[in-house]
């Protein structure tokens, strides 16, 4: 009996003990009890020497997606009472988010890192604290629709933080402009956001083969809100192209752009008429690329610009056709498919919606006429070359007979009209002829092999130029930088001439500047356009020579220096920086059209277009000008005027020695 009892006792304790710890462990805290303190704003806690807020707003929390549904321990499931000792562990969302954790964890977001080493983005970073997250259709939600390009912009807007992960933030600006930006900032529920097209937890780069983005996968992305073109464009040849693996195929952003999408008919749309043919198409079907993978015809769009067709929409033509007026948009089919629009039997259709009354015998002629690729054999083709290859030959024989006919007689009529000038006076001596021309020379092949490079797609410098004087690449720099030598060199003989021989002293002494130039130019303008009633009087040089003079020298110094920068860049670079290599190509461009534009508007006009001087002025070649004209024009040369003497025949001066002014090489006499 006693035994029994002892047994007795001690099971009671145990039942009661039990009880007590089921007791304990049923009591959780309430959430007004975790308030009671966390609603206090100044709670804060250390994290790794940093002071981290505890506060939790209440009423926020209620309105919450977890709100009335969760109370804080179902998160917190380590806080057993109230108030509790130990910090509770961190929350992890996997604990009930378990499916959108695994696809988190393959993402881009996740597997990416920050300088710092961190991931770009966690939950927290889109979806906001977890005691105050929204549910998604919530319009106040940063995952609600029309929220997520500012909540994906947050980081992906900023400049600096993107360039840091190897990214653009130029990307989140163009989607703001595109059509899908537009739309949702004006309140568009359906338009594109970054998750339509890039996922939401499962985001990955275009690389993967599952990403959303990935090449093969732009269609169907794409096609969950254009679910109409999508079927078109799977059955257009690109679709089956793409179907078929060929990576060269084009896909929506191919054509309508990734982030900077607009509308067809705002300017700037790749798909708009501007840019269509020479953007858009051109990118496959100009080069011959297709022509050698896949056998495409090639030089499509330039046999397009060539046509009426072309030549219209160039012009500013808003009704002339373009590629997709006849092959379609999204729908664009073989010409051997039944369906296409520019099968033979529906070309009557296709050409019809343009040119009414069309008949088969109109549109049975070649379209694309590419005279040159010389593979066509279509009647249209041949004749247009054989045309071609009668007129071509014909034209330069006629207007190079009428050329040489004239030249002849220019010739002829001109010396005579030198010889008539019996009466001249030096203006150039020998030795400045050849300075003279050594800079013309050299000068004008500086322009042509200097522009060359910068414009190799003009048609001067890519055809016509390079098979007349074959030059390459290779060979033209090497011809524009012995050109610059001897430009160089001319200017420092220059500088010797006029430092060590009397007539270079005289030379640099009468270009000097003098306050009477300024005065002589406006009192040259007031006399032409009726002011004045008298010409200024000049000296040796004018205002107009002198000013070109020193804009020589400077010109020159100014593309020596570049010049041999660009030449040296290396070491250059090293010694001062690289951006003063960029800064002296800049400087070198710049100052070439300025040169090459002052020589012809400015010294051709003296040289040629001047009336008083019409066909030429002649100094450049014999250094001789007419005496009486040199009287009028520089009335103040004394010096000059006293060395050519009287002219018993005339007013004018004259040289005392006919035959030693004479120009010192002209044409043979009759």
């Amino acid at each position: 009996m006693r035994f029994a009892g002892k047994v007795c006792a001690l099971s009671v304790i145990a039942i009661l003990l039990g009880l007590g710890r089921f007791a304990q462990a049923q009591h959780k805290p309430k959430d007004a009890e975790c308030l009671a303190c966390h609603s206090d704003q100044t709670l804060t806690t250390d994290v790794n020497g940093r002071k981290v807020s505890l506060y939790i707003d209440a009423d926020k929390m209620k309105q919450s997606v977890h709100g009335g549904t969760f109370a804080c321990v179902d998160c917190h499931k380590d806080v057993k009472s109230s108030p509790h000792a130990e910090t509770p562990a961190k929350v992890e969302c996997v604990t009930c988010h378990a499916e959108e954790q695994t696809a988190y964890q393959h993402s881009y977001h996740a597997t990416a890192r920050k300088p710092d080493g961190s991931t770009p983005a966690t939950c927290s970073d889109c979806h906001g604290d977890a005691h105050t997250i929204l549910p998604a259709t919530d319009p106040k939600s940063t995952v609600y629709h029309s929220n997520i390009p500012a909540t994906c912009g947050a980081c992906h807007g900023q400049k600096f933080l993107m360039e840091s992960t190897g990214n653009s933030a130029q990307q989140f600006v163009n989607y703001q402009e595109s059509v899908h930006g537009r739309a949702v900032a004006n309140g568009s529920q359906q338009a594109a956001v970054c998750t339509d097209c890039h996922g939401a937890h499962d985001i990955l780069p275009a690389n993967d083969a599952k990403s959303l983005i990935n090449k093969f996968n732009v269609p169907a992305t794409c096609g969950r809100c254009h679910a109409g073109v999508q079927s078109e464009y799977v059955e257009s040849i690109h679709g089956q192209a793409i179907a078929r693996g060929n990576t060269l195929a084009p896909v929506c952003t191919d054509c309508h752009g990734i982030h900077t999408i607009k509308a067809p008919g705002v300017s700037g749309s790749s798909s708009g008429d501007e840019s269509l043919t020479r953007d858009s198409c051109a990118g496959c079907h100009q080069g011959v690329r297709l022509t050698q993978e896949f056998g495409v015809a090639g030089n499509r769009v330039s046999s397009y610009l060539d046509s009426y067709h072309g030549l219209a929409s160039q012009g500013g033509s808003v009704v002339a056709a373009n590629c997709s007026s006849c092959h379609g948009v999204h729908n664009i089919l073989p010409s051997s498919d039944p369906r296409s629009t520019i099968n033979p039997a529906n070309l009557d259709a296709t050409c019809g919606q343009c040119h009414k009354g069309v008949t088969a015998k109109f549109t049975s002629a070649k379209v694309h006429v590419d005279i040159d690729g010389g593979q066509a054999k279509d009647a249209g083709t041949v004749a247009v070359r054989w045309i071609r290859w009668f007129y071509v030959p014909l034209i330069l024989l006629v207007i190079g007979g009428m050329f040489l006919h004239n030249a002849i007689l220019w010739r002829a009529k001109t010396f005579a009209r030198r010889r008539a000038q019996a009466h001249l006076v030096v203006r150039m001596t020998r030795n400045q002829r050849w300075q003279h021309l050594i800079l013309l020379t050299s000068f004008f092949v500086l322009v042509v092999t200097g522009f060359a490079l910068k414009y190799p797609d003009s048609p001067l410098f890519k055809n016509q130029l390079a098979a007349l004087l074959g030059l390459g690449e290779h060979w033209r720099s090497i011809v524009h930088r012995i050109a610059g030598v001897l430009l160089i060199a001319d200017g420092i003989y220059h500088i010797g001439y006029v430092a060590f021989t009397a007539d270079g002293r005289r030379l640099i002494r009468d270009l000097f500047p003098a306050w009477k130039d300024g005065t002589d130019a406006l009192g040259t303008m007031l006399y032409y356009t009726g002011f004045r009633k008298q010409k200024p009087k000049y000296a040796r040089f004018n205002y107009a020579e002198k000013a070109e003079y020193w804009a020589l020298v400077w010109g020159t110094a100014l593309m020596a220096v570049t010049g041999i920068m660009l030449w040296a860049k290396v070491p250059v670079g090293n010694l001062l920086a690289r951006w003063w290599i960029d800064a002296a190509t800049a400087v070198h461009f710049y100052e070439a059209i300025l040169a090459t534009l002052a020589i012809l508007v400015w010294h051709f006009y003296q040289v040629f277009f001047d009336p008083d001087v019409y066909p030429m002025n002649w100094a450049w070649r014999d250094g001789s000008m007419s005496a009486e004209h040199y009287a009028q024009e520089h009335e103040l040369d004394t010096e000059t005027l006293a060395e050519a003497g009287p002219d018993p025949n005339s007013n004018a001066p004259t040289a005392p020695n006919d035959s030693a002014a004479k120009p010192e090489d002209g044409p043979p006499r009759e």
